[in-house]
């Protein structure tokens, strides 16, 4: 489990590039600045462009786990 406070979550198993990226971008927009978003994706092309993608955006990635044998849970601190 995670030692940091989320603040929100998504879950984007299943939904393909560049729809993850933007529904993640659209809930950090939400969100106050120091705010932890926690967001699940998939194996693959997901877990390296998403993460990429956020830090681009000028966000920090805090964590990243294994969740389950095909996904990934990221944990997004708002710039």
């Amino acid at each position: 489990m995670s030692k940091f406070k989320v603040d929100d979550s998504l879950d984007l198993r299943g939904v393909l590039c560049p729809i993850n990226f933007v529904k993640t971008k659209l809930k950090l927009e939400e969100m106050e600045p120091g705010d932890h978003l926690e967001v699940l994706l998939d194996e693959g092309d997901p877990i390296a462009n998403v993460p990429r993608s956020v830090k681009e955006e000028g966000h920090m990635i805090l964590k990243v786990d294994r969740e389950g044998e095909h996904a990934y849970r990221i944990i997004i601190k708002k710039s």
